[in-house]
């Protein structure tokens, strides 16, 4: 997740589409209650957060934008995505003097005008090997794509996935996506998911208040759980849901927490630390695997499972 920087105008804020959108603010079609998403194995996303770890230690403690350890997440990523069965394209763009990259799958079948999309930055920052920011939603929406794959789901709508470079720079790659989309392909994105920090070692629930059936999707998967949810305050319009909303497109996600301070009232509701961040190692070099809580990495995987399924049936 980016810095928040007050005064600050994010890139996604002066894409000039608004006009162009009227179709594309629909509201998503409600979930169907049969549409039951498998259970994501929490192991295998534990073994995507392991081979980020291991890329950063090889290319310098990093996966930052322009960096090696970034273009080997990509690989990395894309490798999996190839070999299970799904159509990949990457995308450049230069921020900063340095390429970056986009990386966007789509999986065969489904109505190709009406689109469920989920994404994560894969980026770091310089200071670290980035594992919950954003490794862990990175890892979360991988395992669910090659579960997709694995159980041959043949979903109503289309399915995209996408992995964003340079998120920690300003929202830079999926701002680039979004502005690069002509209207009548913006339009065809019924929904955007965002999964940015789902890991934190000191975690909250937090989901996305944008749109009201994404925001019921989630909320029921976490009712199941008997766990209850919050608004995300925290991460509000500082991911890469933003450039997608600020299009007119219905966005919702999910975020764990990261430098603000977990409450006595949310410690007793959810167990951890009050006083305490909800992620003490964030943009630092110790936002390693260790940094990760495996029960809220299990859960919010699952939640991203739930609403894949849900959302595309």
């Amino acid at each position: 997740m980016k810095l928040s920087v007050p005064g600050r105008t994010t890139a996604a804020a002066v894409i000039a589409v608004a006009g162009l959108l009227t179709t594309s603010a629909i509201s998503s079609a409600a979930p169907s209650p049969t549409a039951a998403a498998p259970d994501i194995s929490v192991a295998n996303v534990q073994a995507h957060l392991s081979e980020f770890q291991s890329i950063a230690a090889s290319n310098g403690g990093n996966r930052a934008h322009g960096s090696p350890g970034y273009k080997a997440s990509v690989d990395y990523v894309k490798g999996k995505l190839d070999e299970a069965g799904f159509t990949t394209s990457v995308q450049e763009f230069t921020s900063n003097g340095k390429t970056g990259y986009n990386l966007i799958a789509d999986w065969p079948g489904g109505d190709a005008d009406q689109v469920v999309m989920a994404g994560s930055h894969l980026d770091s920052v310089d200071s670290g090997p980035g594992i919950n920011d954003n490794g862990s939603g990175s890892a979360a929406i991988l395992e669910t794509a090659l579960t997709v794959a694995r159980e041959q789901y043949k979903p109503a709508k289309h399915l995209r996935f996408a992995w964003w470079g340079a998120e920690e720079l300003g929202l830079v790659g999926s701002s680039h996506y979004v502005d690069e989309l002509p209207a009548d392909e913006r339009s065809k994105i019924k929904d955007y998911l965002n999964f940015d920090m789902i890991g934190s070692p000191n975690p909250g629930y937090f989901v996305y208040d944008d749109d009201p059936t994404i925001e019921k999707t989630f909320k029921d998967f976490y009712g199941g759980l008997d766990l209850t949810t919050e608004p995300d305050e925290e991460g509000d319009g500082r991911s890469d849901h933003a450039p997608f909303k600020n299009a007119g497109i219905p966005v919702g996600g999910l975020f764990s927490g990261a430098d603000y301070e977990k409450t006595a009232e949310q410690a007793q509701k959810w167990g951890g630390t009050a006083g305490e961040p909800f992620d003490k190692c964030y943009h630092s070099a110790c936002d390693t695997e260790s940094n990760v809580d495996g029960t809220a990495l299990d859960n919010n995987s699952d939640a991203v499972a739930h609403a894949v399924w849900g959302l595309s049936a």
